[in-house]
């Protein structure tokens, strides 16, 4: 089998946001470089589990669809999980958490979303890019990775490079329309240093109201709009900021910062999403309302570490 590589798809016409995304730049954050990768991490390594790629392989991320249309150039086996973007092959509609053969000539074209807001998409092998820092996905604030290595998302004429090679697909071992980033509202949090400093009415107004996701949402983060958090310090200095943070800016509005997040930040707290809220939250559209729940560093750690094993 050779490494040599061959154009597997090419872009056609370019929806609002697709990214080359992988596992996750590390190692960089003491540069000012953050993690960048699949903002649902989960769904994006079922789509690498059901073609046999390394769970972190590149793949393609796609958000709310927009008319993305690849044109296939080589035949293939393909997997797509996650939001349901209303994909189709040719006039054949696709449903998310499958894998299916596509020829030489088809075109693959995401439309609007269903249910969900991003999609993935793997192809055997994982897509070739360039490596930039150890790491293929885009990171468009940074301008690093990605189709061209600068963190730009694809246009119409780009071509997605792969090393050709035989799969034997595998179908996923639960449900696709119950998956687990999808389904449900709740965001567990694990508390923050400065939990103690915000008032008695805040605390009990951020975890029994009620929040709505804003429409300033991105792969940096997601402001969550509701009721008006009060703390009792109004800056601090800037500390590192984790995946999934919960920060509380003067306004009183939370922002859940995501994958593309700044990599310190000086406004309080209330703690961190788990890994699984993060990427639940990723998955949710303007408008939709959510809950912040309050659990433990243990459990958080035991949910993760089951997600974890479901892979195996």
């Amino acid at each position: 089998m050779s490494d040599a590589t061959h154009t597997l798809l090419r872009v056609e016409k370019a929806g609002p946001l697709a990214l080359v995304v992988d596992g996750g730049r590390f190692g960089v954050r003491h540069l000012g470089v953050t993690q960048g990768g699949a903002a649902d991490w989960i769904s994006f390594r079922w789509a690498n589990w059901m073609l046999g790629n390394a769970l972190d392989a590149a793949a393609l991320e796609v958000v709310l669809g927009g008319g993305l249309t690849l044109e296939v150039e080589q035949d293939a086996t393909l997997a797509l999980t996650g939001a349901d973007l209303d994909a189709r092959l040719d006039d054949r509609p696709l449903a998310p958490g499958t894998a299916f053969a596509v020829v030489a000539g088809q075109r693959l074209s995401f439309h609007q979303p269903r249910d969900g807001l991003r999609a993935y998409l793997a192809i055997p092998g994982g897509l070739a890019t360039p490596v930039v820092l150890g790491s293929r996905s885009a990171t468009p604030r940074e301008q690093l990775g990605g189709q061209r290595g600068d963190g730009s998302p694809l246009v119409s004429g780009d071509s997605l490079d792969w090393s050709p090679r035989q799969v034997r697909a595998r179908r996923l071992p639960f449900d696709p329309a119950q998956g687990i980033t999808l389904r449900g509202n709740r965001l567990a949090l694990v508390p923050g240093a400065q939990i103690g400093l915000f008032t008695g009415a805040s605390l009990y107004r951020a975890f029994n109201a009620t929040w709505r996701i804003d429409t300033r949402a991105d792969r940096m983060g997601v402001r969550l709009l509701g009721p008006e958090l009060n703390c009792r310090q109004g800056s601090m200095v800037s500390e590192g900021i984790p995946m999934g943070a919960v920060q509380v800016p003067p306004d009183g509005q939370p922002i859940v910062l995501l994958n593309d997040r700044q990599t310190i930040g000086g406004y309080p707290r209330l703690g961190a999403l788990t890994p699984l809220a993060a990427a639940r939250l990723a998955q949710c559209l303007p408008g939709k309302e959510v809950r912040l729940m309050a659990t433990s560093r243990e459990w958080a750690l035991a949910c993760y570490r089951r997600c974890l094993e479901a892979f195996r």
